[in-house]
């Protein structure tokens, strides 16, 4: 995670530079009293937009906790909801209209999938589990293999009542 701060200041000095040209461009296209005008009135959208994500997030987590069930997609979709109106009240008519797209269902859609699928490779297993309930596993019918003979395989001890915990390891990851 440390390796990747080192590229957060050039990030956002490019950032600054496209925020910048598209300016540059849109002014000079539509005149510059309207793109001021236009990035005045993303921003105050995007303001109230954010306290009515942030309150439609605490209401999706407040809601899946008094129901018992795993709160990871409301906090996820809440997030995302976050971001999105945080980039549009940014000052910037990339950074808003990002911010636009990320409210918009299908894209929102995607993106919470992409935070939950990033969160459940950082942490356990169990967190993730706790976080987003238990995982759907894809199965892929393949070529049937060969199953060991008993001599070679030890007899599984089942004791009626008593649950066994586990974590699942991908191969290839520690």
């Amino acid at each position: 995670m440390r390796r990747g701060l080192k590229y957060v200041p050039p990030a956002l000095l490019l950032l600054a530079l496209l925020e910048l040209t598209v300016f540059v461009l849109v002014g000079r296209g539509v005149g510059f009293g309207f793109a001021v005008l236009l990035v005045f009135a993303a921003s105050l959208l995007g303001l109230v937009l954010l306290r009515r994500e942030g309150m439609r997030a605490w209401r999706g987590f407040r809601a899946a906790v008094e129901s018992r069930q795993p709160p990871g997609q409301q906090v996820t979709d809440g997030l995302v909801g976050l971001v999105g109106a945080l980039l549009l009240a940014l000052p910037g008519l990339v950074s808003g209209a990002v911010g636009l797209l990320l409210l918009v269902p299908p894209v929102r859609r995607l993106a919470r999938a992409g935070v939950r699928r990033a969160t459940e490779r950082r942490v356990s297993s169990m967190v993730a589990g706790d976080l987003f309930g238990p995982r759907r596993v894809r199965v892929r019918r393949g070529a049937p293999q060969t199953a060991p003979t008993p001599e070679q395989q030890p007899q599984p001890v089942v004791e009626p009542g008593r649950a066994i915990e586990g974590e699942i390891i991908e191969p290839g990851r520690s």
